[in-house]
This record gives structure tokens, sequence and C-alpha cells, in this order.
């Protein structure tokens, strides 16, 4: 009986594993020297087995150290944090909350990932910006945050291996949902990028991976005893995602709206509740990596907003990145195909279902449903009305758009509408933080 089979063996009687023997035993299987179907096998008895804190810091620990780790030392002299968001549907506060971040003084180098099915992927948004290299080598990540303070740019094939191979099988095999897997997955990459200081955005609801609270909670828990665990700092904040997160769904349409939160005065229009979600997880970054009052990180995000900084700091970011703003202004200029919804009844927009509007962008083009799937940056949807809003018969709800597929538009809207609820009085007033972990 061979070591991995007792290895095996062990977790699925719901023994925990050593140390040793997980870092074997992942170190096996990335070097080519354990079977995948052995290591599909210990990921589904870690599914339904569970890990301790203990086991799940050793998993991340070996994943991270399967690749390259970046040094930030004499490349940096400022703290170094970056936050990470479990995903949900119209979430572009990465490009608001790192800018903000570093315009306050933080080295914030993100490693962002590709949308697959109903997660949108701040890569494929970035690179509706002409010219934006979005894959970089560790030398030129280095240089520029060196440079700005500030890079977004998708995981180097140095970084984690273990982990990019072990997720190829788990997205197979029915074993994504593993809190204590899912942990190992985003840590061993925040890990090896170096920051001293992560924030998570654990999205909870309709349109986030993670249903109901209680999940949630569970996996914010477990990210931040993980960080800590490897001796850093870490908060969560779990958010909600049961409608989409500001008006844009999509890859243009969101970095437009993004540009627009980044715009002194934001604050105060019609997207400062996002806008002010965006300033507490910057406040938080600041706050943790710098050891500031929160009270007092606040304020300075709100200056840095309110100045133009935080604006400022992601134009230098797309330029060092090889972006072209002004190419990207014409580019969401340019004329597409559109079809409006409108409302049916008169009321108060009770709620607007994150997942079913995530499934209509989907079907124009926004996302792909397999990795090779082609990407068009101008098909969205962009919404008119937010929770709470009063319509009447005939108001416009949303605006479906895209390249050149009218009939695509026309097939997805009578799907859009229905994921608006109107009801006769207003819905009461709902949080976007659920809960603070850490």
């Amino acid at each position: 009986m061979t070591a991995a089979k007792l290895i095996i063996d062990k977790k699925r009687e719901g023994r925990a594993l050593g140390s040793a023997e997980i870092r074997d035993f992942v170190n096996g299987f990335t070097a080519g020297e354990i079977p995948d179907c052995q290591m599909s096998a210990l990921a589904m008895a870690i599914c339904c087995r569970g890990m301790t804190v203990r086991e799940t810091a050793d998993l991340t620990d070996v994943m991270m150290r399967s690749g390259a780790s970046i040094d930030w030392k004499g490349v940096v002299d400022r703290p170094v944090a970056d936050k990470h968001s479990t995903g949900g549907v119209g979430d572009k506060l990465s490009f608001v909350i790192q800018p903000l971040a570093a315009a306050c003084g933080l080295a914030v180098p993100s490693l962002v990932g590709r949308g697959l099915g109903l997660t949108g992927g701040t890569a494929d948004k970035l690179e509706s910006i002409p010219g934006y290299k979005v894959s970089l080598s560790i030398d030129e990540l280095k240089r520029v945050v060196a440079d700005t303070g500030l890079a977004m740019a998708t995981q180097t094939a140095e970084i984690a291996p273990a982990d990019r191979k072990l997720y190829a099988l788990r997205d197979v095999t029915g074993t994504v949902a593993s809190i204590p897997l899912i942990t190992a997955s985003i840590l061993s990459k925040k890990l090896a990028e170096g920051a001293e200081t992560i924030v998570f955005d654990v999205k909870c609801g309709r349109g986030a991976f993670m249903k109901d609270q209680a999940e949630a909670h569970a996996l914010a828990e477990s990210l931040v005893s993980g960080v800590r665990a490897a001796g850093r700092r870490a908060a969560a904040l779990v958010t909600d995602m049961d409608a989409p997160l500001g008006f844009a769904v999509g890859n243009a349409c969101e970095v437009e709206e993004a540009l627009a939160m980044l715009s002194p005065g934001a604050e105060s229009g019609p997207l400062a509740g996002i806008v002010g979600l965006s300033v507490e997880f910057a406040a938080l970054m600041v706050s943790l990596a710098r050891g500031v009052p929160l009270d007092d990180a606040r304020a300075e995000c709100r200056a840095r907003l309110g100045d133009g900084s935080a604006l400022a700091k992601f134009r230098e970011m797309v330029a060092a990145q090889g972006g072209d703003l002004d190419a990207f202004a014409r580019l969401v200029a340019r004329p597409k195909v559109k079809y409006r919804i409108q409302s049916m009844r008169s009321g108060y927009v009770e709620s607007i279902d994150a997942e079913r509007v995530a499934r209509v962008a989907l079907s124009l083009g926004a996302g792909r449903w397999q990795p090779g799937d082609r990407i068009d940056h101008l098909a969205g949807v962009r919404l008119a009305v937010g929770r709470g809003d009063k319509v009447s018969i005939g108001s416009p709800l949303a605006t479906l758009e895209n390249s050149s597929d009218p009939d695509a538009l026309e097939r997805a809207a009578a799907e859009l509408l229905k994921a608006f609820t109107v009801s006769p009085t207003p819905p009461e007033a709902k949080p976007l933080v659920i809960e603070r972990i850490g």
C-alpha cells in the first residue's frame, strides 16, 4: 500500500493529516510523482471531511512554497498590502480600493484573475483598456510597483504552481466548494505575492459563491486565520451580494463606472454606496498596514479620493502597464447594439437578482463558459435603477448592450426583466457590510 493511499485513507476516515504528510503529498503531485486520480481522491476526502486550522495552514504553506515568492525588501520603502474579493456581480471595487490604498502610501501588488461562468474577471475588465498588459513577469511587476506603488496583473507561472495544477482538477471533480481548499488556493497566491497585510471581501448572497451568511462567515474566518498563521496581518468584511454592485455589469462598462467612482464628488452621487464601501476597504488596509486608527485612515482615504489622487494613481498604473485611457474613452463611446427594458408596474424596486443579471451579461458575451471563450468587452448590462428606487409603468430598468448581436439582446431581455421585483412599498434599508472578522 503506497504512502499516498494511506494519506487518502486517513483523511477519508476524518483524521487530521500531519504536516509532513501534507507537504509530501502536494510536492509529489506538483512534481508529477502522484497521479491526478489520487490528488482528486484526496481533494474529495478534504471536501467531505474538512481540515483543521493547522492542516489548512500547512496546505497553504506548501502550495505557496511550490513556486516563487516575491521579496519586496529593497524594492519599495512602504508597507506592502493587498485586498482580495471572492467575486461578485458588478464588482469593480478593486479599481477603486487598490489605487486609493496606494495613494495613501501603501505598495499594492495585486494578482488578479480571469472570469469563468458567472464570476467576472478583473483581468478581463482591465484588458478592455487598449494596450493594457495584464500578464507581467515578476521583475516587471516589481518595476511597476516600485514606479507607481501599484500593479494589477495575472498570476505568473512561477507563483503557486501547485494551486494552478490542483485547481484544474477541482474544477472538473466537484471539489471547488471546500473552505480549506478555497482558503489554500487564495492564500497560496496572496502570500507568495509578498503582501504583509491582506484584507478580504467575502461576498454573501444570490450573486456570490457563498449564498448564506454562515458559509461566508466560515470562509472569512478561515482566510483571516490562515494569513495570521503565516505571521501577517489580516481582516475581512462579509458584504452583501444579493444585488449587483453599482449600475454596470460587464467589462468596459465596469471600468468606465470605476473611473466615475474615482472622480472627485462621487461620494455624494448615485454611486455613493459602493464608493463608501471602497473607502471602508481601503481604510482597513491602511489602518492595518500602517498601524493607524481606522477613523484616521478613513479620513485620509476620503481626502485622497476627493483631491483626485486615487484617480491619478489608477491612471499612472494603467500607463505603466501599457494601457491607453484615451483610446478606452473612444472605445466605450463607439456605437453599440442596445435594447432597453421597462418596468411593467409602478412601485419601488424591492430587489435586483444579481445572479440573474450575471447570467444575462454572460449570455451577451461579457464572460466565458469555457476558458477559451472569446469575450466581447462592450457587452453587458447597464442598470437604470437601484434597490429602493421608485418606478412607474414604462420607467427604464436597464439597457442590454453588445458589439454586434441584436438577436442576443432580444433573447435575453425577458430574462433580465425577471431580475427585478417591484413592490408597492419601499424596501427596508440594507447595509452593504454584514460583518467584520479580524
